[in-house]
């Protein structure tokens, strides 16, 4: 295989979880165009991060990983020029987002990728990148990038906890369970944290749960229904 053949994360969840936070994080606070090449940043630390970590799972073809995490990382620091030049506290996340990463890292190493912790992590991890695009819109740090980040976070662990209820968890019945208390879950935090009218974005995934936990449905039919979610969880902050 050559080096010259580009590596591209294929996992879809990874693409969403990439985008989706940081596009609520722009509606939520007002679209800016330090956007797009914070965005095109984010999506480049993303891209590096991808081939770095199969190295660390596999010995072979490293030449081309290690070649195309220098070409993303490369692209994306200097994308992120100009967002620091604008807003430079938004370095203020770097550390967050370097521990978080050494523990997929470590995750990875170990061979327990599936692990719920490493999920928790790497979902914090993408709504991070939503808490930053507000502070690029907004200028400022306030309740409401917590709100960013603390529904994104809910949104991605109620996607996680129904994928796996309908895959690799889906004859474990306490995992069902957990599954669809979790949504219930969700449907109360936004009254809690002051938003009730944000509960109704996590309809649709409470309804999604109690349906279809514990059964199996094919991937396509699994990646239609996250897609739905995410889109009608993406309206909700272009209302709130």
């Amino acid at each position: 295989m050559t080096v010259h053949k580009m590596v591209i994360p294929h996992e879809h969840g990874g693409w969403a979880m990439v985008s989706v936070p940081f596009a609520a994080g722009v509606m939520a606070s007002g679209p800016q165009w330090l956007h797009l090449p914070l965005f095109m940043a984010w999506l480049g630390l993303y891209l590096a991060a991808y081939p770095l970590l199969q190295s660390l799972k596999r010995k072979a073809d490293l030449r081309r990983l290690y070649t195309w995490a220098v070409i993303y990382g490369v692209g994306a620091v200097v994308c992120l020029v100009p967002p620091l030049i604008g807003h430079p506290s938004i370095l203020a996340f770097a550390p967050v987002l370097i521990l978080l990463l050494l523990v997929n890292i470590w995750h990875v190493r170990h061979k327990a990728e599936r692990s719920l912790t490493n999920d928790l992590c790497a979902m914090l991890m993408f709504s991070l990148g939503g808490a930053a695009a507000y502070l690029i819109g907004s200028g400022v740090w306030d309740y409401r990038m917590v709100i960013v980040l603390l529904f994104s976070f809910l949104h991605f662990t109620g996607s996680t906890f129904f994928v796996k209820s309908v895959f690799r968890e889906r004859n474990n019945k306490r995992w069902v369970t957990m599954t669809r208390l979790l949504h219930i879950i969700l449907l109360i935090i936004p009254v809690i944290a002051g938003y009730p009218w944000m509960s109704l974005a996590y309809i649709y995934s409470a309804v999604r749960a109690f349906v279809y936990a514990g059964r199996t449905l094919r991937p396509m039919k699994v990646g239609m229904i996250e897609i739905a979610g995410a889109v009608q969880f993406l309206i909700w902050f272009i209302l709130f």
